[in-house]
C-alpha cells in the first residue's frame, strides 16, 4: 500500500506542474497577441497619415496645374489670388492658389533662339498652391498640408525698362 501512495503523490505533483506551465504559456501567448494588435493599430494609423499627406500633395499639384492652365499671365504688381477650390470628388481636399508677377528680364541666350537684344523679354511669375487635406469637418491633429511653388517665365514683347 505504501508503493501506491508514493506513486499517487508523484502523479499529483506532476499535474500541478503542468497546470502552472500551461498558465505561463497562456500568459505569454496573450501578451504576444496584444502586442501584435497594438503594432497593427499603429501601422494602420501610419498608413492613414501617409495617405492623407498624399491627398494634400495631389491637391497642391492640382492647384499648380490649374494656375498654369489658365494661360492669362498679366504683368501686374498685385498678386492674383485665385481663391480656394476643392479638388474634384472630395469635400475634404482643397487648395488655395496665388500667382505673383516678379519682374521682367532679358531672355537668356540659351533659352530663346533670338537671343538678347531681339526686343523680346522674359516675364517672370511665381505660382503657389497651398493645399489641405482634412479627415473630418473640423480641424484635427491628423490633417495634412502641402505647399508647392512653381517659378516660370513667359516670353513676350520687349519691356522698355530693360
Amino acid at each position: 500500500m505504501r508503493t501506491f501512495n508514493k506513486s499517487f503523490g508523484k502523479h499529483n505533483r506532476q499535474r500541478g506542474a503542468v497546470l502552472v506551465i500551461s498558465l505561463l504559456l497562456l500568459v505569454v501567448i496573450t501578451t504576444l497577441a496584444i502586442s501584435g494588435m497594438n503594432t497593427a493599430t499603429t501601422e494602420l494609423a501610419m498608413a492613414r497619415n501617409d495617405q492623407n499627406y498624399e491627398y494634400a500633395f495631389q491637391a497642391a499639384e492640382t492647384g499648380l496645374e490649374n494656375i498654369m492652365a489658365r494661360g492669362r499671365f498679366v504683368p501686374s504688381p498685385t498678386p492674383l489670388d485665385l481663391g480656394e477650390s476643392y479638388v474634384t470628388g472630395s469635400s475634404s481636399d482643397k487648395y488655395q492658389g496665388t500667382l505673383i508677377y516678379e519682374a521682367p528680364t532679358l531672355v537668356p541666350d540659351s533659352a530663346f533662339s533670338l537671343g538678347v537684344g531681339s526686343g523680346i523679354s522674359a516675364y517672370h511669375f511665381l505660382a503657389t498652391s497651398e493645399a489641405k487635406s482634412m479627415r473630418a469637418v473640423s480641424a484635427t491633429d491628423r490633417d495634412s498640408s502641402a505647399l508647392h511653388t512653381q517659378a516660370f517665365y513667359v516670353v513676350g514683347p520687349g519691356d522698355d525698362s530693360l
